[in-house]
């Protein structure tokens, strides 16, 4: 009897780590100390005395359900997208820039080319983020989770100088609200997804018109990085006052997370596209309207606040960074909450 008699292939590792390198490479940052393969992942913090104050940002997530999608499509490249986006959004709509990230993929066996391809997503995300890729851990668990299967799941670190994070803290009644439009579903909501749709390979792979896709590719598109955004937005002199990101929960669970007390936030639904993958899953699983915002992020990924005064340059940064924004509502004197009209 030996380890991989016992399901546990420690060749298929090494393999698997060769091939990811070359995708790890392309996210190195100068403060990366170091090369992949060691025990632990190095980053010099030099920069960072150069701010007043400075204060770390920390952010782990996973990509929930969504990775069954993308074992059902066979296709395994994006889905790491998702994880570094659930991560370095959190931290850049708290004022932060991300710094490196690092994942961990657990298996039901290692097959080294589809961990390559998750990794060659998580990658992407990272350069899309401008973080490094600084480690990871790879975990082949037989027995406890299904050859076929696997979950992703990833950390990651940031930095801002502490006068400008972003707390809600300067948040007054006047204030304009602008969302960021998202890509579809991101990473949420999945569960609900799953139910709503026959999860089979023919089915999402369905063209349907009203989407300009079939359905797996609306639903497996990756959840977008807003990472630049938000520093265009800093680059352009605007100071942003709250930030949230539309993550589980939708509107009503995330919106007033940036809220101080005494304000309310009123967002108008119909001030910008609501994408077609949420009316057809609203349609096809006869979900209540107040349910849909309480669920999914319904085509913003991002909500923001600054002065009235900054709209205009604000919308220029966004639409600078490769964003579409949106007025969306405004922040009122009242009680801590969100109403949508």
């Amino acid at each position: 009897m030996d380890y991989k008699n016992a399901g546990v292939d420690i060749e298929a590792g090494y393999k698997s780590v060769e091939l990811m390198k070359e995708h790890v490479k392309k996210t190195m940052r100068p403060e990366v100390l170091g090369g992949l393969g060691g025990f632990s992942g190095a980053f010099s913090l030099a920069k960072i005395k150069e701010m007043e104050e400075p204060v770390l940002l920390s952010g782990t997530d996973g990509c929930g359900t969504k990775v069954k999608l993308a074992m059902i499509m066979d296709k395994h490249d994006t889905i790491g997208i998702d994880a570094v986006a659930m991560c370095v959004n959190d931290i850049a709509c708290a004022g932060g820039e991300p710094l490196f990230f690092l994942d961990y993929i657990a298996c039901g066996k290692n097959y080294p080319e589809k961990i390559a391809s998750i990794v060659s997503g998580v990658a992407e995300g990272c350069l899309q983020s401008e973080a490094a890729l600084i480690g990871g851990e790879t975990a082949e668990h037989p027995g406890l989770m299904p050859e076929e299967d696997y979950d992703l799941a990833g950390f990651a670190v940031g930095v801002c100088d502490k006068k400008e994070m972003i707390t809600g803290e300067d948040l007054k009644a006047g204030d304009v609200l602008i969302g960021m439009a998202s890509s579809g579903v991101h990473s949420n909501g999945f569960s609900l997804v799953r139910k709503v749709f026959e999860m089979t390979k023919e089915n999402l792979e369905t063209y349907h018109e009203s989407l300009g896709c079939t359905l797996g590719e609306a639903l497996l598109a990756p959840t977008r990085i807003y990472v630049k955004a938000l520093k265009s937005i800093k680059a352009a002199g605007v100071t942003v006052k709250a930030c949230s990101h539309i993550t589980g929960g939708g509107f009503y669970e995330n919106i007033p997370r940036m809220l101080k007390e005494g304000t309310h936030a009123v967002i108008e639904k119909d001030s910008y596209p609501v994408l077609p993958i949420f009316d057809m899953l609203a349609k096809e699983g006869d979900i209540e309207e107040q349910m849909m915002y309480n669920t999914f992020n319904m085509g913003l990924g991002m909500v923001l606040a600054v002065d009235a005064a900054d709209v205009e340059k604000t919308m220029e940064a966004i639409k600078a960074a490769g964003d579409t924004p949106y007025v969306v509502g405004k922040i009122e004197a009242g009680e801590k909450g969100v109403t949508l009209c």
